[in-house]
């Protein structure tokens, strides 16, 4: 229950002009134990509608490549799969507003062209030599 003497927030004119979206980065390794997948910067702040390109460096044996993406209300949700480097897989509730690539073989890039307030989230990079999908 909120405290009675405390300002409840008012919508301000300027609202929309300073929503941001934020996102940090996490990592997963899955199936092995190799260390070597890196995201820098660790977090991006951008304003909603700017683009924002997530870049990570994953383990370079390995051959499938995975976004997830965590949010307060949904949790862990897979984005995109990649599969020697060509996308292979894309979740249904995605846009055209995000894809991956590999452009140089070693860099798996996420793009979300442009961002909305409801990107703001956690996203997981992570690899593998082999997968298992369960339906």
């Amino acid at each position: 229950m909120p405290h009675q003497d405390w300002p409840q927030p008012h919508p301000s004119p300027t609202m929309d002009s300073r929503l941001f979206c934020c996102v940090i980065f996490g990592l997963l390794g899955v199936g092995h134990m190799e260390t070597g997948i890196s995201q820098t910067p660790s977090h991006y702040i951008r304003e909603m509608g700017q683009n924002i390109s997530l870049r990570c460096e994953p383990i370079s044996s390995h051959f499938y490549f995975y976004w997830y993406r965590q949010t307060l209300e949904k949790g862990v949700e897979f984005l995109i799969s990649v599969y020697n480097k060509v996308p292979s897989e894309k979740a249904d509730f995605l846009k055209d507003r995000f894809s991956a690539e590999m452009p140089d073989g070693s860099r798996f890039t996420l793009k979300i062209q442009p961002v909305q307030l409801g990107d703001s989230a956690v996203y997981l990079c992570a690899s593998s030599l082999a997968t298992a999908l369960q339906r």
